[in-house]
């Protein structure tokens, strides 16, 4: 999730905008392979919906999940979900910024206690700033054991260009070019920089498996593509002048809906997913 200290996120509008997102981690979950002793670290786990069915597996056995996130609002949804489920035990969460290395606060006590680490749809958005994006992979390799594995998905090159452009566009003509560039929230690297990232520059990861894949996805019935850009694209808006965001906003969607508008009906977004399985070594 977003690293702002301003708390853009809202389960209700996430589940209303983007509720598709932990549907399709399928085969990112497949890569994690949660074993029901495992004990995972989880980096930006939203509203904790994976977790709850990681949680499932766990319980079966003696494993654990510790989740972590930057929004409030997140971490009280994921803390809700694993209670109503019954698995308070099993998933535990915390308000904690990967950028600061603070994945790895959970386990000062007991270095190296993890032996997996989970993140999904979230490292687009903690990737963002350039000077923190080694720090957070250092963070996660120092918090999992010798031979432990991370398992993500995130954005990749070309990821929702589509929607990227309508916003840059709309954006930067009410505040200019370079404004609007910087207000961008997210980072979509491709295979071959994010494993020259982590084996060389950060070191200490063994790349596995890494594929980038083209998944153009139907966007929610509920919010469709307002939905999605009144909760994705708070950030662009926050740097438009208060009196010009309901403009801006309205000047985006109509464009994307020209743009994404399939001829049976409902919008395509056209997501490009980064999927990656190191190992610690």
């Amino acid at each position: 999730m977003a690293t702002d200290t301003k708390d853009n996120w809202s389960s209700e509008a996430y589940q209303n905008a983007a509720s598709f997102v932990p549907k399709l981690a399928t085969k990112v979950m497949q890569w994690l392979d949660p074993q029901k002793d495992d004990v995972i670290l989880d980096v930006g786990c939203g509203d904790g919906v994976l977790d709850v069915q990681i949680g499932q597996i766990l319980s079966q056995g003696t494993g654990r999940l510790h989740g972590t996130d930057s929004s409030p609002a997140m971490i009280a949804a994921a803390n809700a979900a694993a209670a109503s489920a019954g698995l308070s035990n099993q998933c535990t969460f915390e308000v904690l910024d990967a950028t600061t290395g603070a994945a790895t606060a959970s386990s000062q006590a007991q270095p190296q206690i993890f032996n997996k680490a989970f993140s999904n749809a979230a490292l687009h958005w903690i990737l963002r700033a350039p000077a923190t994006r080694a720090d957070v992979f250092r963070s996660v390799r120092d918090a999992v054991a010798p031979n432990g594995t991370f398992a993500f998905e995130m954005g990749g090159l070309g990821n929702v260009a589509e929607m990227r452009a309508a916003l840059l566009s709309a954006v930067a003509r009410r505040v200019g070019l370079e404004r609007a560039a910087a207000a961008d929230p997210w980072f979509f690297p491709d295979e071959s920089w994010i494993t020259t990232l982590m084996e060389e520059t950060v070191g200490g990861w063994k790349v596995e498996r890494v594929e980038r894949e083209w998944r153009p996805t139907v966007a929610e019935r509920a919010g469709g593509v307002e939905g999605w850009v009144r909760l994705m694209g708070a950030n662009w808006f926050d740097v438009v002048p208060e009196g010009e965001r309901e403009e801006c906003i309205k000047e985006v969607v109509d464009v994307l809906e020209t743009v994404c508008a399939q001829h049976g009906g409902g919008y395509m977004i056209s997501y490009v997913r980064l999927r990656v399985l190191a190992r610690r070594v």
